[in-house]
């Protein structure tokens, strides 16, 4: 996986229209892509948001919490490894397709918000064609890593496409596709576990609500970046649709993550009679809650800079939970 600098320096709104040649406006400063990629790969990694990873922890995260949390009822198996690794390789290649998927599909859109018309498909650094090229090696290498798990994460890795490909069409349609988003980005709650367990117990759905809930959270915040310009062009958003009020809309869905993870954790752990091991899980959920009313208290929706910041930092907020669901696993 790809580091997200800790401390992201995002560009102010008045630097927009003057970013360097090439280069993505709303990409953190001196990213790998910028500094060390090879010039031809530049346009094709930036499709694939490679320079602001940030992504692919989201998509990876679940992922993650599922493997952890799952374990703790079964134990650890030495296929949980590769299953850790190959979803952090899977995340990347998927999340860069759908990010190709979605800025072939938004070209005329990017064009006209001043955050993403330096992206490479508006900007002209690449064509359509290139594009839709470019997607499908990504998706090809990523099915190879999803056909080494059993045929029903693969099943489930499969249907997950059809999420992937309306994505990019909900802003158009509904004001809430923060709820598309979080069904497509959360869904490897679900295939992580059937990889793990060969089942989707209710433990896992409840993780899968609780994810997608934190993606209404960290992603209606992301929306607040480009409000203005969404607002002139008619795109949909939770940012939009909440307005004066999506404070308190982002308190109730910060509640929502953290019940739903926690139920997760009780009927993963229910009779068990691993009282330690319940109280450790817990208390990662509850850490994550604590990074995350740290978030709202210094959050300022109306300066793009804190929304983005604080956007990023949901990777910290969602990586808080791993070590304690695993500690927890080998407790139990």
């Amino acid at each position: 996986m790809s580091q997200v600098p800790e401390t992201p320096e995002a560009a102010p709104e008045d630097t927009l229209a003057t970013v360097p040649a090439g280069q993505v406006a709303d990409a953190p400063k001196a990213n790998w892509v910028d500094r060390y990629a090879p010039t031809m790969t530049r346009p094709y990694l930036r499709l694939s948001r490679a320079d602001r990873p940030i992504g692919t922890w989201l998509l990876l995260i679940p992922c993650l919490w599922a493997t952890a949390l799952a374990g703790g009822v079964g134990g650890f198996r030495g296929w949980d490894l590769w299953l850790a690794v190959s979803c952090g390789v899977g995340a990347f290649l998927m999340r860069g397709a759908g990010c190709t998927w979605n800025d072939i599909t938004d070209r005329e859109i990017d064009a006209q918000v001043a955050r993403t018309r330096s992206r490479p498909l508006p900007s002209g650094q690449v064509t359509v064609t290139a594009a839709l090229v470019w997607m499908a090696v990504q998706a090809a290498l990523a099915a190879v890593i999803l056909l080494s798990y059993n045929w029903l994460a693969v099943g489930l890795g499969v249907a997950s496409l059809g999420l992937v490909a309306i994505y990019p069409f909900a802003k158009r349609f509904t004001w809430w596709p923060q709820v598309f988003l979080g069904l497509a980005f959360n869904w490897g709650a679900l295939l992580a576990w059937a990889a793990h367990a060969g089942e989707v117990p209710p433990a896992a759905l409840a993780l899968y609500l609780g994810g997608i809930a934190w993606t209404l959270y960290y992603d209606t915040i992301y929306a607040y970046q480009d409000i203005e310009d969404d607002a002139l062009i008619g795109v949909k958003s939770t940012a939009r649709l909440f307005g004066d009020q999506s404070r308190a809309w982002l308190w109730g869905f910060f509640g929502l993550t953290l019940v739903f993870f926690a139920l997760a954790v009780v009927l993963a752990h229910a009779g068990a009679h691993r009282p330690l091991a319940f109280v450790v899980a817990l208390a990662g959920v509850w850490a994550m809650g604590l990074h995350m009313g740290w978030q709202m208290r210094q959050l300022d929706l109306d300066d793009p800079a804190s929304c983005r910041t604080t956007f990023w930092s949901n990777r910290d907020a969602g990586l808080i939970p791993v070590p304690f669901l695993a500690v927890a696993a080998w407790l139990g």
